[in-house]
């Protein structure tokens, strides 16, 4: 048994490591005041029992057995340091314990939203095309090059989920007067309201819309749920903009609706990444490609690690973590997220 008297720490934050999330002077800070015992995420049951007996907290969310928690009774808290919480763990087990799981994925909401609002842009002005054209020497000057375009002020915007990123996307589209009407059905409607957004059905955002984004989790409920017949009864020549996870669009028929010139999109994310060289979207014309990069800025990475040591001082103090969000035990086993493999 050691006679250092710092609380134990398990860093397992695969793909991200802690010089990714946290600064110089905050990981000096994180050495100073926890013992850190490095791991792979999927030898966590290895470590041995004195390791897993004083653990304290985890940082990352590795895969752990019901028997492996077993192992770890003074553990307090699993601090994600991905974005999305992942069903890899007996949740009902966590819960029952009084262990929390908290996340740091507030920090890529501002980032998010504000590339979303980039697509939007681009979109509706065909900033991308007409430098492509331009490029080339086939620009067209004037109104010529603005046969499509359309302002964003004033439009018809839809969101579907009102999360962190939602609430933060509606904050960057302030300014734009537009009519922002809002899907989520695990949001009161009160809070919609109070966030100067109107309630609205799937059907109303989606026919309703010039631009919509989707900014939902992906759950047990929710898997491909937009697809061909949510494409078709969109305007067309609505914008359709994907900035959470490809799993609640089915893609082929993304792809099929604007090959056929109903709609226009942009998406940072992919049903497999990275994508092979040879999938379709690559050469699909009226879509924005973006890989997977939307929030991934040092900036947001390092803001990580500054949650992680607040709230962790917090729970050394027996307060309750505050600055990450906490999982919810009526929601948490019901998420579908595939974990990161890139930062």
């Amino acid at each position: 048994m050691t006679t250092d008297s710092r609380p134990l720490a398990i860093s397992a934050p695969e793909p991200r490591s802690l010089e990714l999330i946290f600064t110089k002077d905050a990981l000096s800070l994180l050495h100073s005041k926890y013992r850190i015992v490095e791991a792979d995420p999927n030898e966590i049951a290895a470590l041995g029992d004195e390791v897993l007996a004083e653990a304290r907290y985890i940082i990352g969310q590795p895969p752990l057995s019901k028997e492996t928690l077993e192992r770890m009774p003074q553990l307090r808290c699993i601090l994600n340091v991905e974005s999305n919480l992942i069903n890899n763990m007996p949740y009902d087990v966590l819960f029952e314990r009084g262990i929390h799981v908290v996340t740091t994925g507030l920090v890529f909401a501002e980032p998010v939203a504000e590339i979303g609002l980039g697509f939007a842009l681009s979109l509706a002005r065909g900033i991308i095309d007409a430098d492509l054209d331009f490029r080339e020497g086939r620009e067209l000057w004037g109104g010529d090059g603005n046969a499509s375009a359309r302002l964003l002020s004033g439009s018809d915007i839809g969101i579907v989920g009102f999360g962190e990123l939602g609430k933060a996307l509606n904050r960057v589209l302030t300014g734009f007067r537009a009519n922002i009407k809002v899907f989520d059905p695990w949001m009161p409607p009160s809070i919609l309201r109070e966030n100067g957004v109107q309630p609205a059905g799937l059907d109303e955002v989606l026919s309703g819309s010039d631009f919509i984004f989707v900014v939902a989790s992906v759950t047990s409920e929710n898997k491909g749920f937009l697809g061909a017949e949510a494409f078709a009864r969109m305007r067309k020549g609505a914008a359709f903009i994907l900035l959470s996870r490809a799993d609640v669009v089915d893609f082929d028929a993304l792809m099929a609706a604007v090959s056929s010139g109903h709609i226009v999109a942009a998406s940072d994310v992919y049903p497999e990444e990275p994508l092979g060289k040879d999938h379709p979207v690559r050469a699909l014309k009226g879509f924005i490609r973006s890989a997977h990069r939307a929030g991934a800025l040092d900036s947001a990475f390092k803001k990580m690690g500054d949650m992680v040591l607040e709230d962790m001082d917090l729970m050394d103090r027996g307060l309750p973590p505050m600055r990450c969000k906490r999982a919810e035990r009526e929601t948490v086993s019901r998420m579908r997220s595939k974990p990161v493999t890139r930062n």
